[in-house]
């Protein structure tokens, strides 16, 4: 499916840790509590500065190769009891959905979190995106926005900017996560906000703004 550019019905895409929710408290005693199960020594305090890429990622950092997927599998079991909680929606995260919403158009989540745990962030804190689709990162999120017609992507990895990209979708970025405003645009984001405060009317702009 091609992507939409009906300004009377637009697809965003939002990814979720640090753009949508700060998982971080939550994340951070997933990992102390993964830990103690393995008794293997994580640094959970570096660990929240780097979200974004895939768990798997993160683990190949404190756990050798042979480990990983088991231990991976442990720690999304471990998540719902010890992340779920402690994680905070980020500012403007609502309006943000809502305003997409209130446009006609659809929010979709697209995020490398497992599907499952990102779908209890959402009902944890009450979001209510169109679609939650995870398990996928980078490149591999454009195939997912294609699908559901995003003509825009909002994140604040550059990790993001890729998928975007990949999506032929504009990239909208927040500097709310591990990468700053100066390198989401040497990225190659066509858009970088403060935070998602200012999405709401950057997307009135973006929806009355003329089309080629």
């Amino acid at each position: 499916m091609a992507p939409m550019t009906s300004s009377s019905a637009p697809t965003v895409g939002f990814d979720l840790d640090m753009t949508l929710i700060d998982s971080r408290p939550g994340i951070h005693a997933c990992w102390v509590e993964l830990s103690a199960r393995t008794g293997t020594y994580v640094d959970a305090d570096l660990v929240v500065t780097r979200l974004g890429p895939p768990l798997e990622q993160e683990m190949a950092h404190w756990f050798p190769a042979e480990r990983i997927a088991e231990t991976a599998d442990l720690y999304r079991a471990l998540y719902p009891e010890h992340a779920i909680t402690g994680t905070l929606e980020m500012p403007g995260a609502r309006d943000a959905i809502a305003a997409v919403q209130a446009a006609g158009g659809r929010a979709v989540v697209v995020t490398a979190k497992w599907e499952p745990n990102a779908k209890l962030h959402m009902k944890h804190l009450g979001l209510a995106p169109d679609a939650v689709i995870g398990n996928l990162w980078a490149e591999q999120k454009s195939a997912a926005l294609r699908e559901h017609g995003a003509s825009v992507y909002v994140g604040d990895h550059v990790g993001d900017v890729r998928g975007a990209r990949g999506a032929d979708a504009l990239s909208v970025t927040v500097p709310t996560g591990p990468c700053p405003a100066e390198e989401l645009r040497e990225a190659g984001a066509d858009v970088v906000l403060a935070d998602l405060t200012e999405f709401p009317a950057w997307l009135a702009g973006y929806l009355a703004a003329p089309r080629a």
